[in-house]
């Protein structure tokens, strides 16, 4: 008995060495190994100039060029709160689960520990215990035992897996930089829609100013007989046309800063203490913009675009996998017996183990059309990648003429602005004397209001050119680098209805990642993963 306990235990050792072995000589990796397709980009930008600057650019705290110490505040705050980033980040966090995941399916697939104690009892009638005396047709059963199952990685299945799960991992990575570079935007822009506001509300007071005197004026003359009624009551038309436009503007303003509580993760009217009347943000004189190729690197979705395209040729491999025969090794040891006290005996050790194989060669075609499914999914995905690439060339440009245009613009409209001014002042002293008839006031202060409602209009229109052209060049994600993605209080949320923690830390994560982007480099050795042994 003690021979037969020996050749089982011999059997299962054996059974593990052959899978170790296996797993050690197993290189083979069907399926296509992933290249970078080639991208359509420009040689150069388009709009030229001496404020457009060709060297690399510093985008990565861009939102300081403004000076302005509220949309820094703000910018923090954002960063901090905003739920929509944290579900991003949350995101990142189930993603490397599903690469810990696809990790695991490399080693023994079943791996179980297992135990339980029966009492059967037989029918005398059915097994004949009536007729043979003595016997006891009440059966114990005692048993412990280990099941294991591994389906040894020959044909690259697991490994192909893994690579998908590597690149969805720096995909969702890269998801959430795009979410941090769009809330930045967002924050930016809104700010400059709510000083835009300020601006047009001051605007409009000031000329409510200047009507309200020239209608004083004409009262003036018409009580003492210098002119008609008229003159009064076109002043008074213009007068409430302007004052009616006021509350429009205190509407916009509203609407921005309940927007920016929103971004910042807060309930409306909380920014009121902060988010008191300003001008709008100043732009740089000039901006460094790069080359168009450098945006493959900095655009958050140019990245996850290649990283998903990544994931998908992987993917081909793990169908391919399916056509070619599977090596199964599992084995089984336990303890068997019919008292609990002879369970750990050596007379009740059991064992079984052996290969199995499985093809399935009778499929109809399904498999080979669920590699061709995979590669046609592979294939879109080179089109949305080319598709984004291009469209980022397209917003960097369209931001660019904004800059670079508008910037004259609000050069002309100032000079605009200045002969209005004087053209109010001298019509509104004419009248005065006599020298010319309402009609002129009338016109001038028209005129005045329009010139200076578009100079504030394209002055924030200048403003958030430069926003757009930051946010097109991919600026800002970079701060996320080094700090954590997600709030102490879920953290320790997270750790309290599960067993890891370390995938929440900084430099924990920031190793995974690191990690995912070597498993990807086409040159390495399959066996340098970090994953050929177990990181408990």
């Amino acid at each position: 008995m003690r021979g037969g306990q020996r050749r089982a235990r011999g059997t299962v050792l054996t059974a593990v060495a052959m899978a170790l072995a296996t797993m050690g000589v197993s290189g083979c990796m069907v399926g296509p190994d992933y290249l970078r397709p080639t991208a359509p980009v420009a040689d150069d930008w388009i709009d030229d100039g001496p404020a457009v600057r060709h060297d690399p650019t510093r985008a990565e705290l861009w939102w300081e060029v403004f000076q302005d110490p509220i949309l820094n505040d703000l910018i923090v705050r954002a960063v901090a709160n905003n739920r929509s980033l944290r579900a991003a980040a949350l995101r990142v966090v189930q993603s490397q689960a599903q690469r810990g995941i696809a990790i695991g399916g490399l080693y023994p697939q079943t791996q179980e520990l297992n135990g339980g104690y029966q009492r059967q009892v037989l029918s005398r009638n059915a097994f004949g215990f009536g007729s043979t005396p003595g016997i006891d047709n009440n059966i114990d059963v005692w048993n412990l035992g280990f099941d294991a199952a591994w389906e040894v990685d020959l044909w690259g299945r697991f490994r192909r897996g893994i690579e998908a799960a590597d690149a969805e991992l720096l995909a969702t990575l890269a998801d959430y930089d795009d979410a941090l570079v769009s809330l930045l935007g967002d924050v930016a822009a809104t700010y400059v829609q709510l000083r835009l506001a300020d601006d047009r509300l001051a605007i409009a007071r000031a000329n409510v100013a200047v009507q309200q005197d020239a209608l004083d004026i004409a009262r003036i003359r018409f009580e003492a007989g210098g002119t008609s009624e008229l003159d009064v009551q076109q002043a008074t038309n213009l007068l409430r046309d302007t004052e009616a436009t006021i509350p429009q503007f205190q509407v916009l303003r509203r609407q921005a800063e309940d927007a920016l509580c929103a971004l910042v993760g807060l309930p409306p009217g909380e920014l009121a203490d902060i988010l008191e009347p300003g001008p709008i943000p100043s732009v740089p004189p000039t901006i460094a913009v790069g080359i168009p190729s450098e945006l493959l690197q900095r655009r958050p979705d140019i990245r996850r675009a290649e990283r998903q395209l990544a994931a998908a040729s992987a993917n081909i491999g793990v169908a391919k996998a399916d056509l070619f025969p599977r090596l199964s090794l599992s084995g089984s040891v336990g303890l068997s017996a019919e008292q609990a006290a002879e369970l750990f005996a050596g007379r009740s050790f059991a064992a079984v183990g052996g290969p199995t194989f499985e093809w399935p060669i009778f499929n109809y075609g399904r498999l080979i059309n669920n590699v061709r499914a995979q590669d046609a999914a592979f294939q879109a995905l080179v089109a949305v990648y080319e598709d984004t690439v291009l469209r980022a060339q397209q917003e960097v440009e369209d931001a660019l003429i904004g800059y670079v245009r508008g910037a004259a613009a609000v050069a002309i409209l100032e000079r605009s602005v200045t002969a209005a001014n004087r053209a109010v002042e001298l019509s509104i002293i004419q009248y005065r004397e006599g020298a010319t008839d309402y009609t002129r006031v009338l016109d001038t202060q028209q005129a005045k209001l329009t010139s200076d409602d578009r100079l504030a209009n394209q002055r924030g229109t200048l403003t958030l050119a430069v926003v757009n052209l930051y946010k097109a060049l991919g600026g800002g994600w970079q701060q996320r680098e080094g700090r954590p993605l997600i709030p102490e209080e879920t953290k320790d949320a997270m750790r309290a209805r599960t067993w890891y923690g370390s995938m929440l830390d900084p430099a924990e994560q920031e190793a995974d990642v690191d990690q995912a982007e070597r498993d990807l480099e086409p040159d390495r050795p399959w066996s340098d993963f970090r994953w050929w042994w177990p990181q408990w």
